[in-house]
């Protein structure tokens, strides 16, 4: 996969002046005006590098230079960690970064089951976990948190964007092509509630595992089910994966493919000629 860096997104700005006056009125410092320490905990080498990685990293310190490097009075630090898109590693990297490193936000987090394990993690420590990388709508559901924060978008929020609007063009049937974890179960969960209000049908579905580079058995299944649409309950190099190979496979020219979380560095990754006639929708930027 070609490799892009995000341009970092406008809401990263907005986001910061919550989450830094959120820290300084709730932290409990070490030293009187000692460092505000926040961590951008990330995926910086795989498939969701480029809609999050060093981009994210680049853009909290973008956000932090906005505020001149301090917040009344304090001085605030980014540091950076790869989790890997493992949720023990990710837990491993918040605890030490809370219990010994005085980090007092976690920010982004691209990966729905690290997520979840940090959002675990802060709230138990009352610490701010500010997520703008992550999308499973449990975070402001059944795992909410009073020191969570979710941003950007949510599994919910995508799920009646693209799923309803697609309906209301006409699908009738559908297949899902999902990621086998947090990410792709909620998303698919919440979009199959607004295709039965819809009056559509699912008649398959199948998960696969995350960063897999063969999708032909998956395809092969979406496409004998001759749903109307194909829906992609994946993100970052798996739905670029699984869209360049429909093409190949043939897939497109009967069916339709619906990306249901698609960011631009995506389209940059697949080419304009691999994504013609995709549908989607995206987050505002």
């Amino acid at each position: 996969m070609k490799s892009w860096v995000r341009w970092p997104r406008g809401d990263w700005r907005e986001s910061f002046g919550l989450a830094l006056t959120l820290i300084t009125v709730t932290t409990s410092a070490t030293a009187e005006g000692g460092a505000v320490k926040l961590g951008v905990l990330t995926d910086m080498s795989s498939l969701y590098a480029d809609n999050g990685g060093q981009g994210s990293v680049m853009a909290a310190q973008m956000a932090v230079d906005d505020f001149k490097g301090k917040v009344l009075g304090r001085a605030v630090q980014i540091i950076a960690g790869d989790h890997q898109n493992k949720a023990d590693i990710g837990s491993v990297i918040a605890r030490r970064w809370l219990e010994n490193e005085s980090v007092e936000a976690i920010l982004d987090v691209p990966n729905s089951a690290v997520a979840l394990a940090v959002q675990g993690i802060t709230r138990d420590r009352k610490k701010l976990f500010l997520a703008t990388g992550a999308a499973t709508s449990r975070l402001t559901g059944d795992e909410c948190s009073l020191t969570g924060i979710h941003w950007t978008y949510d599994t919910y929020a995508l799920s009646q964007g693209t799923t309803k609007a697609i309906s209301r063009l006409g699908a009738k049937t559908w297949f899902f092509l999902s990621a086998d974890y947090s990410l792709g179960s909620q998303l698919e969960a919440d979009s199959r509630k607004v295709i039965d209000a819809t009056g559509g049908k699912v008649v398959g579905a199948v998960k696969h595992p995350i960063n897999t580079p063969d999708f032909s058995s998956f395809l092969l299944q979406a496409q004998s089910s001759k749903a109307d649409v194909i829906a992609l309950a994946d993100a970052g190099g798996d739905f670029i994966n699984a869209v360049k190979q429909a093409g190949e496979f043939g897939v497109t020219r009967g069916q339709k493919l619906a990306g249901l979380i698609v960011f631009i560095a995506d389209i940059h990754g697949l080419g304009l000629q691999s994504a013609q006639g995709l549908m989607l929708s995206s987050a505002f930027y």
